[in-house]
C-alpha cells in the first residue's frame, strides 16, 4: 500500500533543485550494475512525483560502447558535455585495468577538482583508484577484482563490503549492490520512506547495508597457494553448530596449533578463533534475517551455549543486539571508516556555474510516462 507523507506548502518552503548524476561507461561494462544504480532513481522521481534526480550517460567521445554481455548502448554524451553534475559514477565490468583510459583517469581528476561526489560500480573503483581518488577512502568493489585492487592499489582501503560510503566517495560492488547503496544516499537525502517504497516496488525483501558484505569466496582471497588454510576454513563452515576446538582442527589437517595460528595471522590477520566467531555470528545474522527461528534458536544453531552469551558476541560484532537486527533497526555505532559527519555530503545540491544549454534528461521523459501509474507522487516529501 502506498505511503503519504503530508507535503509542507509552498510557501513554507521551496523545492530543491533535482541532483545530477553522470555515469561514466567503461568499455565491457556490467548493464546489470547500470541499471542497478539508475533505476532506484527512476523510481525515487515517480513516486515523489517530481524530478528529484535526473542523469546522464557518458563516454569519452559519446559514441556506442559495448556492455559485458555484447550489446552495444549509445550514451547521451561525451565527458566533454557541459554538464552541471553533482556526482560522478564510473560503470566497470570485465577487465577494468585494459578498459581505463588516460582521457578517463584526466576527466575524473577535473572532476574531483571541482568537488564533485565520486563514485564507482562493479569495478568502476579500479578507475577512482588509478586516479588517485580513492587514496584513504574505504572502497567496495566486486570480490573477483578485490586481490587485483590491493596489489595495484594500495593506498586504498579496500573492504568486502557489499557498498562503502566514505566522505564524499561511493563505492560498490557488482550485481545488485548498487541498487542498495542508491537507495541508502536516497534515504539520507529524502528520507527513509522514499527508500522503503522504492524497495517495495522492486519487490525487495530487505535493504541490505554499509554492514553487509559480499559472500567471497576464500579461495580469491588466498590465491591456491594456501591449501591447508583453506581445509580449516571448510572445516569451520561445516562445524557451525557444533564447533571443533583449534587443537582438534589443528590435527584433522596435520599441522601444529602454533602454525594454525600463524596461518590465520599471516592471511588473515586475524586469530582462528575470531575467525571461527565471525562465521557463526554472520550465519546467525542471515538467520535472523532471512528465517522465522527464535532467538534462542539461531543462538544454539550457531554453537553458542547460551543466549546472553550470544547477544553480548553479536552486540559487539554488529553494534546492535540480535532483537534490534531482527527489526531492522541501525546500528548502535557507526561502521569503520566511516565519517558521519561528512555523510551529509552525499547526494546534496552543490552550487556551480551556469553552464549553456543543458541537455533534457531521459528522467524527466521517464516521469512524464509515469504519470498515469498508480504509485505516481505516492509519497509526499517534506520539503
Amino acid at each position: 500500500m502506498a505511503t503519504s507523507i503530508q507535503a509542507s506548502s509552498p510557501s513554507q518552503c521551496k523545492e530543491p533543485a533535482p541532483q545530477t548524476l553522470g555515469f561514466l561507461l567503461l568499455e565491457n561494462f556490467t548493464l546489470f550494475s547500470l541499471a542497478s544504480a539508475i533505476e532506484p532513481l527512476r523510481m525515487a522521481n515517480q513516486l515523489a512525483g517530481r524530478e528529484l534526480y535526473r542523469w546522464f550517460t557518458l563516454s569519452v567521445d559519446g559514441g556506442p560502447i559495448s556492455a559485458s554481455d555484447g550489446l552495444r548502448v549509445t550514451p547521451d554524451g561525451a565527458i566533454t558535455m557541459p554538464l552541471a553534475l553533482d556526482m560522478v559514477i564510473v560503470c566497470g565490468g570485465v577487465g577494468p585495468a585494459r578498459a581505463v583510459q588516460r582521457e578517463h583517469v584526466t576527466w575524473l581528476q577535473s572532476q574531483a577538482r571541482l568537488s564533485r561526489r565520486l563514485g564507482g560500480i562493479c569495478t568502476g573503483s579500479w578507475a577512482l583508484a588509478k586516479a588517485g581518488l580513492l587514496d584513504g577512502y574505504e572502497t567496495s568493489v566486486h570480490w573477483e577484482c578485490l586481490a587485483a585492487m590491493r596489489e595495484s592499489f594500495p593506498r586504498a582501503v579496500l573492504t568486502t563490503r557489499l557498498f562503502s560510503i566514505d566522505r564524499d566517495r561511493a563505492t560498490a560492488s557488482g550485481g545488485t549492490a548498487p541498487l542498495d547503496m542508491m537507495l541508502t544516499l536516497i534515504g539520507r537525502e529524502h528520507g527513509r520512506e522514499l527508500s522503503a517504497g522504492i524497495s517495495e516496488m522492486f519487490i525487495c525483501d530487505r535493504m541490505r547495508g554499509e554492514n553487509d558484505h559480499q559472500r567471497v569466496p576464500l579461495k580469491h582471497v588466498l590465491g591456491t597457494t594456501q591449501p591447508k588454510l583453506l581445509e580449516i576454513v571448510a572445516l569451520m563452515e561445516a562445524n557451525l553448530e557444533e564447533p571443533i576446538g583449534l587443537e582438534e582442527l589443528a590435527e584433522y589437517v596435520n599441522v601444529s596449533r602454533r602454525q594454525l595460528e600463524r596461518l590465520f595471522q599471516k592471511y588473515l590477520n586475524c586469530s582462528p578463533s575470531r575467525y571461527y566467531l565471525k562465521l557463526r555470528l554472520t550465519r546467525a545474522r542471515q538467520l535472523l534475517k532471512q528465517t522465522s527461528m527464535s532467538i534462542i534458536e539461531v543462538a544454539s544453531a550457531c554453537g553458542f551455549v547460551s543466549t546472553p552469551h550470544f547477544s553480548k558476541c553479536y552486540r559487539e560484532f554488529f553494534g546492535l543486539p540480535p532483537r534490534e537486527e531482527r527489526l531492522g533497526m541501525n546500528p548502535l555505532r557507526p561502521p569503520a571508516l566511516v565519517q558521519q559527519s561528512t555523510d551529509s555530503l552525499l547526494l546534496q545540491p552543490v552550487a556551480f556555474q551556469s553552464v549553456p544549454e543543458q541537455p533534457i534528461s531521459a528522467a524527466l521523459m521517464a516521469l512524464d510516462q509515469a504519470r498515469g501509474e498508480p504509485t505516481y507522487a505516492s509519497v509526499r516529501l517534506n520539503h
